[in-house]
Parts: structure tokens; sequence; C-alpha cells
């Protein structure tokens, strides 16, 4: 059974810079698409980045585009989340997570295997 562990997360100011782990057991990490999503107080959970599971191929919210860069290293199971110029909104509980298909990336329900989360505030 896969264990995804999230962490990296803190408290910085805006335009600050966070940089997030996601390290993953079991030998199939290579096989699977990876993602981040975030869930906010009050509100839904929502996608932040995915990477196939070469890591040729990312996708981003647009909220997050030009600011954060999602990457991998499988011989580490490790996949990472750079935040650049972060602002007060970018303020949530970050989760990593994995899917065996690209073909809806950004839906939470492609995803089988969630992280506990990791607490990302950004002051203003």
């Amino acid at each position: 059974q896969v264990q995804l562990v999230e962490s990296g997360g803190g408290l910085v100011q805006a335009g600050g810079s966070l940089r997030l782990s996601c390290a993953a057991s079991g030998r199939t990490f290579t096989t699977y698409v990876m993602g981040w999503f975030r869930q906010a107080p009050g509100k839904e959970r929502e996608f932040v980045a995915a990477i196939s599971w070469s890591g040729r191929a990312t996708y981003y919210a647009d909220s997050v585009k030009g600011r954060f860069t999602i990457s991998r290293d499988n011989a580490k199971n490790t996949m990472y989340l750079q935040m650049n110029s972060l602002k007060p909104e970018d303020t949530a509980v970050y989760y990593c997570a994995r899917s065996r298909t690209v073909a809806a990336v950004s839906s939470s329900n492609e995803y089988d295997a969630w992280g506990q989360g990791t607490q990302v505030t950004v002051s203003s």
C-alpha cells in the first residue's frame, strides 16, 4: 500500500518562496501521475499542479501558472512543488496525490491515494 508524505510547509511573507516535497513509498511511483491539490479554510479542495510519470508533461491551475513549478525525481520516489511569489491567497493545506491517468489531472476524483497535507501560510 502506497504512503505519501508531504513536507516543507510553513509560514512565509508575501512574495516569498517555499518548496514542498512529497515522498512516496513503494516501487510503482514511476508509473503514476502525481499531483498537488490545496484546500483553504471554508473552501473546496482545488487542483494546483500535476506531472506525468516521466516528468515531461506538467499541468498547472491558472492561479499558479508562472509562479509554481512541479517536478519529480523518480530515483528518489519524490515529487516537488517550488512555490515562488507567494500570495496570501495561496494559504492552504497542500496535499499530494497519485493518479493512473492524465485524462483529467485537475479532478480529485481521479486520484486514489493522498498524503496527510502540509500547511502553507502566507502573511501579507
